[in-house]
């Protein structure tokens, strides 16, 4: 045996390496918190269950679950990639994590693309669930998938900017309060379960270009009526992500 063979060699892991250990870490943070996981998985699958099986709200469809079906999956996105992300970094950011963690040789950047991949990871354990519970109830989707994962992607971005965004600026029990207050208005108002015709003429222009109106419409215009990629939907999306993401990389503070 060489004397070498226990020289230790010391440095730090390739950055890939790196961001898929966050991205690890991260998703289970997520998946043990308990109150993250009534919000991003329980409360979804609830509202489509309840929600298909009563007709609480005329929907215009031969079956609530198409309708429905479309406007959860927007939710489920919005409650992962916006509310839950913005509560869990406002706090990490209150207790030093962030700033600790931007110490350490992950890159900041590295950092924040460790928690889209981990909100991503979430998020496609999320869809596979109210998918099965969907086809339990009847559902009969239609549609590229391509489109709804182009869809998803975007509605991840705007609501990953916004959140980001949130966290970043404002503290952490502000940003609780915020983020789960933004997450009640937009269920109501986004077309998640209400239709967006049923508002007035002049409040459905206005709600049409929130980006969870936009998620859950272009969805179901692929799902449900088995259109190609909604455009209009996408540029909504697009401009929220731009216009969050732009906003986030400028204004985000780590202390």
């Amino acid at each position: 045996m060489s004397a070498g063979t226990f020289t230790p060699n010391p440095g730090a892991a390739p950055v890939s390496r790196m961001i898929l250990a966050q991205t690890a870490l991260e998703t289970r943070m997520l998946l043990r918190n308990g109150e993250q996981l009534l919000l991003t998985v329980i409360i979804p699958a609830l509202l489509l269950t309840l929600f298909s099986a009563v007709d609480i709200v005329e929907t215009g469809s031969e079956k609530s679950v198409d309708f429905l079906a479309p406007g959860i999956l927007a939710l489920a996105v919005m409650s992962t990639a916006f509310t839950g992300q913005a509560i869990a970094t406002g706090f990490d950011r209150r207790y030093g994590v962030l700033k600790r963690l931007g110490a350490s040789p992950l890159p900041r950047w590295a950092l924040m693309a460790a928690k889209t991949l981990s909100v991503l990871v979430t998020e496609v354990l999320q869809i596979a669930l109210l998918t099965a519970i969907a086809f339990a109830l009847g559902w009969s989707p239609h549609g590229n998938p391509l489109s709804v994962a182009a869809l998803v992607l975007l509605g991840t971005a705007a609501f990953s900017g916004l959140g980001l965004l949130m966290a970043g600026t404002l503290k952490a029990e502000m940003t609780l309060a915020a983020a789960n207050l933004v997450f009640l208005l937009l269920l109501i108002g986004g077309g998640v379960i209400v239709p967006l015709d049923k508002f007035p003429d002049a409040l459905q222009s206005v709600l049409g270009l929130l980006p969870i109106s936009a998620l859950s419409d272009g969805l179901r215009e692929v799902l449900q009526h088995g259109a190609a990629l909604p455009w209009g939907d996408a540029a909504v999306l697009a401009a929220w992500a731009a216009v969050g993401l732009g906003a986030a990389a400028r204004w985000f503070r780590w202390e």
